[in-house]
């Protein structure tokens, strides 16, 4: 039976068109086609591939810690936190030319509510952490979907990292613990469903500002420019995929890209405190803040093209100077 299935792969992968007088191997011609799609929708693995990278890391400093822990002055996580910094600091440096601007904004002795926009894959959120991690030593706290702590593997990763579900109460406990914390309203609602017009997708949604007025904490806004020319949802069939995920609250939605595409993270100045705003109040005032940042330092509709060519200049720093 193998040698039946054998032969037969070896007459489809030899079959010939002869075209003009000349031989083409279809099975050759077929795999260089369609090499570039394949390649395309391979890259968003990397990402998964990293993630795996980052909980064997993990996993090694915690399984060794009593050999491990002598060598640090802190907590045995210490080391092993600074080496995955440093691991995705890298990756963004190399793949992104990866920058932050603002992060002198970012308060080291208080806490504060980091308010970001939300990607198709999320990916400046891990180097704009590590960066803060490694320049800081201010380790963010995060709020991921639920979806996540069902996934082998994930407990290894959200415990050192501080990655929680997120209710108001519980975000409200690690802001009053002087913490930082990193939220996207938006979610992975925003995260399937936005598009290269860089569009908020908030809905109603303002638990994050009941977060920032229990705390009692400022809320600085955070947006990447070119996070959606990285990493791209299809758009065929979102009526479809909307209807799954309404359905499922999961994911689904294919993701394709890992494009290297300049990414420049840009914090903003802080929205401090203020008791006599309405957490829908707050919201607003921060989505418009957010929506300021994307005016000043996205051009839209977002564009894979120009957002290579930003790896070697800024057209919009160009635009400024001629005006």
């Amino acid at each position: 039976m193998l040698t039946l299935f054998s032969n037969a792969y070896n007459y489809t992968a030899s079959i010939t068109v002869s075209y003009i007088g000349v031989d083409v191997d279809l099975w050759l011609w077929m795999t260089w086609l369609l090499w570039p799609l394949i390649v395309t929708f391979l890259l968003p693995l990397t990402i998964v591939l990293l993630f795996y990278i980052t909980g064997v890391i993990l996993y090694v400093y915690k399984l060794h810690r009593e050999r491990l822990i002598n060598a640090y002055e802190n907590n045995f996580w210490d080391g092993a936190l600074k080496t995955v910094a440093a691991l995705w600091d890298a990756h963004g440096w190399i793949w992104h030319g990866y920058e932050v601007n603002g992060i002198e904004n970012v308060p080291i002795d208080s806490p504060a509510l980091l308010v970001y926009y939300h990607g198709a894959i999320p990916i400046d959120l891990y180097y704009m952490i590590s960066r803060i991690y490694l320049i800081k030593a201010k380790l963010v706290h995060t709020v991921a979907d639920h979806f996540l702590f069902k996934l082998p593997g994930w407990s290894i990763i959200s415990e050192p990292l501080k990655v929680i579900p997120g209710t108001v109460q519980t975000c409200s406990d690690i802001l009053k613990e002087n913490n930082l914390l990193a939220i996207s309203p938006g979610g992975v609602y925003e995260a399937q469903f936005g598009d290269r017009y860089y569009r908020l997708m908030w809905k109603k949604r303002f638990g994050f500002a009941k977060v920032a007025i229990d705390a009692k904490v400022p809320i600085i806004p955070v947006f990447t420019q070119n996070i959606r020319e990285a990493f791209r949802c299809i758009g065929i069939g979102r009526r479809f995929w909307l209807r799954i995920y309404l359905w499922t609250r999961l994911p689904i939605v294919p993701i394709y890209g890992g494009f290297p595409v300049k990414l420049r993270t840009h914090i903003g100045k802080p929205i401090p405190y203020d008791p006599d705003l309405s957490a829908e109040d707050l919201q607003k005032k921060v989505a418009s803040a957010i929506e300021e940042l994307i005016c000043q330092h996205q051009k839209v509709p977002g564009n894979i093209l120009r957002a290579l060519c930003e790896r070697v200049y800024n057209p919009l720093n160009c635009s400024k100077k001629k005006t």
